[in-house]
């Protein structure tokens, strides 16, 4: 039972482990600001982790069962948060090209998943999850859900978001001066206490509502609709401090990182020039396709480029907010994309499974 399992690890934990643990994903995170880097509460906290794990040994530390299902529910909800009545309007100002773009970023990187998968690069439908196209900490954990191997997924899903996060900035520096940079973090913002309230209970709900109805990747999916739905009928403000936000992805990182061995550090080491070539040629084709957005659909260039760049939506939020661009239309684009995904990945997986013949075999 979930809560044998969470009181056992709790006891095992050795507190120095958990301080040293805590202390190394502190420091992490405060470098990776300092340069700039995407994603830094989740990739601190895991990195840190795998440390530890190769450190330790895989197995001697693990996260809550409950804590971890709740940091889940949270991150879906932070994403319901961006699906805004506005984003909504653009989208279904131009939904035929919104479709148009979206099904042909998906159905792109779902080939570039199917010749990974095929070549054997990463073991099952890892490769297929890892090339989805944006929600990097979404795919992470629903893959683990449908049997993929979370580690790899989080290896090929952070590693996009960093070249395309690098590229976006790059790009937008050249055309308009913009700096590209990650705004400092605001840890402790004011709170509406009752928003935060019924947005906390909002989360234990759907972790409850998992559990008891074991709802495949339902820490993700039913905090994303019940959060989206509530908060577009003005029912509900979704009220996420960052340091709630920061506990979350610490948890979500250190879940994924304390399970590294070191054959799969290897295993991740002997894939990157390939996965990097794919991830590469997606981020590629993607520009081929701001070009005809800007060619066909009239889009200025910066837009369309930011629009269609492969995830990485908050950081590409955050360079599209400091350009002069179309900033409803990039986000519509984002946003649109990841909810696709998000309940069209499972499919994508199993069709891509049975197309390859290959079974799942996490190291």
């Amino acid at each position: 039972m979930p809560f044998e399992a969470a009181s056992r690890a709790i006891r095992e934990a050795c507190l120095p482990r958990w301080v040293l643990l805590l202390s190394l994903s502190t420091a992490l995170v405060v470098v990776l600001e300092l340069f700039a880097l995407p994603a830094s509460l989740l990739v601190g906290p895991m990195i840190a982790a795998i440390f530890l794990a190769l450190v330790i040994g895989k197995g001697q530390m693990r996260v809550p069962y409950w804590p971890l299902q709740c940091g889940q529910a949270l991150v879906g909800l932070m994403m319901a948060r961006a699906i805004t009545p506005d984003i909504l309007a653009t989208m279904a100002k131009d939904a035929p090209l919104f479709m148009l773009v979206i099904v042909s970023v998906i159905a792109i990187a779902g080939v570039l998943g199917y010749l990974l998968t095929r070549l054997q690069v990463l073991p099952g439908t890892t490769a297929v999850w890892g090339s989805s196209p944006g929600g990097a900490s979404a795919m992470v954990i629903m893959s683990e859900a449908y049997g993929a191997d979370a580690r790899l997924v989080a290896f090929m899903q952070y590693l996009r978001v960093v070249l395309v996060c690098v590229a976006a900035s790059g790009v937008s520096r050249l055309w308009v001066g913009a700096d590209g940079e990650l705004p400092p973090l605001v840890l402790f913002p004011p709170i509406d206490w009752s928003a935060f309230a019924a947005t906390v209970l909002l989360a234990c709900c759907c972790v409850y509502a998992t559990f008891r109805f074991r709802i495949q990747g339902g820490t993700i999916i039913l905090p994303l609709l019940a959060g989206s739905l509530l908060q577009g009928f003005d029912l509900l403000t979704i009220e996420l401090p960052m340091w709630l936000l920061a506990i979350s992805y610490a948890l979500i990182g250190w879940s994924i990182g304390l399970r590294f061995t070191r054959s799969i550090l290897k295993h991740a080491a002997r894939a990157l020039p390939r996965v990097s070539a794919s991830i590469l040629l997606l981020m590629s084709i993607c520009g081929l396709m701001a070009v005809a957005l800007h060619i066909f659909a009239g889009i200025d260039p910066l837009t369309a480029y930011l629009a269609t760049s492969p995830g990485g939506a908050d950081s590409v939020a955050i360079i599209a907010a400091s350009s002069d661009v179309d900033l409803p239309f990039v986000m519509a684009m984002q946003v649109g994309r990841f909810v696709v995904i998000l309940f069209t990945g499972p499919m994508l997986a199993r069709f891509i499974a049975r197309r390859s013949g290959l079974a799942e075999s996490p190291a």
